[in-house]
């Protein structure tokens, strides 16, 4: 394994996860060098010994929980970082509406120190994990970076608390470079097959819960109401591939250098499926059939939301390349090929 000299070296927390990982594996390609911090409470370390086996490049690891200021402290002293990729935090919006107080702790304390320790050790550049949720139930689609920002769920509301905190830090020295990427509907996995999404327990995600069940581990798909005002009353979203996502990740640090303040952009691919479509689609491309059966609507979904991206186009010279049919496909791979995710 091979450690890149005189590589720029970044800090993702949370680069064991789901799109960290990937997002590492691409940092890694690009020249970069990585460090992790992550508590791996919903990750696995199996994820990083793949990125590394992929890229044969070596990945220097903390298990490292991003509310520890000590603990964070004491890599900052490690290590000289060009910059920060951070996606620590908890994801599951019905969760949060369970247990809002540990989305509190976890999403916006976390951030919190990790900013401290930033600023105590003079690094200001940033590009943050945020999500579409912070659009809250918008007027209208697809959605622009400027629509206004409310939330319906307390995931959506930590996303949107600590995007507020970073602009204040912005305002109060102006030296910080940050990108909020806003991430619409994150599916799929690595080409390879070797990386994926391993939700813990229940997904909370629609693509890994529909593979699944078309895999075998789950009986049926429960599709969270069939009343909404869409072409057929179940909930439209913008669902992204992973690897096109991390790829604005690579360009946005690629780029950071050169951004003042404040840069906020949406990634998705500007298109809408509805549940019902993924499911078709999903049957189609793994040739599995997927039962599902319709529930009551979740507290906090609401009934479409899709991204214009236009403007990451712009300022990053990133598009979305991949299709559904790739989503599907990678998706099935990863999950044929690793029944059990990353448990053996």
């Amino acid at each position: 394994m091979s450690v890149q000299q005189n590589a720029k070296k970044i800090l993702v927390t949370g680069g064991a996860g789901y799109i960290g990982s990937h997002t590492c594996l691409l940092l890694l390609e690009a020249g970069f060098d990585v460090v992790v911090v992550d508590n791996l409470s919903n990750s696995s370390l199996e994820s990083l010994r793949r990125v590394e086996k992929l890229t044969e490049k070596f990945i220097r690891f903390y298990k490292v929980d991003v509310t520890d200021q000590k603990a964070l402290n004491a890599v900052f002293v490690d290590h000289e970082f060009e910059a920060v990729v951070h996606f620590a935090g908890l994801k599951a919006v019905g969760e949060s509406s369970q247990i809002p107080l540990t989305y509190y702790e976890q999403n916006v304390h976390g951030s919190v120190t990790l900013i401290k320790v930033m600023q105590a050790h003079n690094l200001k550049r940033i590009v943050f994990s945020s999500s579409a949720t912070v659009y809250g139930d918008p007027a209208s689609v697809p959605i622009k970076e400027d629509f206004p920002t409310s939330a319906t769920n307390p995931y959506g509301r930590t996303k949107l608390f600590v995007e507020e905190i970073l602009r204040d830090q912005a305002v109060a020295d102006n030296e910080w470079q940050i990108v909020l990427l806003r991430y619409f509907n994150p599916v799929g996995a690595h080409i390879s097959g070797q990386i994926g999404e391993h939700p813990q327990g229940i997904p909370n995600n629609l693509m890994p819960y529909i593979s699944q069940v078309a895999v075998g581990q789950r009986e049926f798909l429960s599709v969270f109401g069939n009343d909404y005002s869409t072409p057929d009353g179940t909930g439209v979203r913008d669902y992204i591939h992973v690897v096109d996502l991390s790829d604005a990740h690579v360009k946005a640090i690629q780029k950071i250098a050169s951004f003042a303040g404040v840069t906020t952009l949406n990634l998705g691919t500007g298109n809408g499926y509805s549940v019902l479509d993924m499911v078709k689609a999903f049957e189609q491309g793994s040739g599995k059939n997927v039962p599902y059966k319709l529930v009551e609507r979740r507290p906090g979904d609401i009934a479409e939301c899709w991204a214009d991206p236009s403007y990451a186009g712009v300022i990053l010279g990133w598009e979305a390349k991949k299709g559904l049919d790739e989503m599907i496909e990678d998706t099935w791979r990863w999950q044929s090929n690793n029944p059990n995710g990353f448990n053996k």
